[in-house]
């Protein structure tokens, strides 16, 4: 179950030092949260996502279709890891360093009982304020995606087509949701 360490604020540098434990360590707004890692089902679900999404990003030149581990700071020290997201361009050429990455035109969480709150409510705040324009996440049990954007109050209720548009591409992606959660519970 996912743990809010509340002794404390950290910084960067101080979840960086932590122990290779087999924990996932993020870091937003000063507060460390704690992970375990995921059900096998939450990685089905994300490899699912990546092969839904990789094919559009690459054909249209959008950037990298990467997954968790990762330490993005989202240009605001922060230490975060989203089970996928796309660094956007950068100078021609595709993100080859954390660094690079800076705000991600696309972040998805694939939510796990011990990460539904971080990543409904801190991850989903930070990721806001932090301007990424799309950020989707996936509930795998009630079979839809939450769409948020930076200035929503609430999200938009995806079942059947998510839809993602990215300015420079000439066409969106469409992904069908339920062919999308019949092959990640292996239906």
């Amino acid at each position: 179950m996912g743990m809010r360490d509340l002794a404390r604020t950290w910084t960067r540098e101080d979840v960086l030092a932590l122990p290779d434990d087999g924990n996932r360590y993020e870091l937003v707004d000063g507060e460390l949260l704690v992970s375990p890692s995921p059900r096998w089902l939450h990685q089905r679900g994300i490899v699912s996502l990546v092969m839904a999404v990789y094919p559009h990003v690459r054909a249209h030149r959008l950037g990298a279709v990467l997954i968790s581990p990762a330490d993005l700071d989202l240009k605001s020290g922060q230490l975060v890891q989203p089970d996928l997201f796309v660094g956007a361009m950068v100078e021609g050429r595709e993100p080859i360093e954390w660094t690079d990455v800076g705000i991600p035109v696309l972040v998805a969480e694939v939510l796990s009982p011990s990460t539904a709150r971080f990543d409904r409510i801190t991850k989903r705040r930070r990721y806001q304020r932090s301007g990424v324009p799309a950020y989707w996440i996936v509930d795998l049990d009630a079979r839809l995606v939450e769409v948020w954007a930076p200035g929503d109050e609430k999200p938009t209720i995806v079942e059947r087509t998510l839809r993602w548009d990215v300015p420079s591409a000439d066409t969106g992606l469409s992904i069908d949701l339920a062919a999308y959660f019949r092959e990640v519970w292996a239906e």
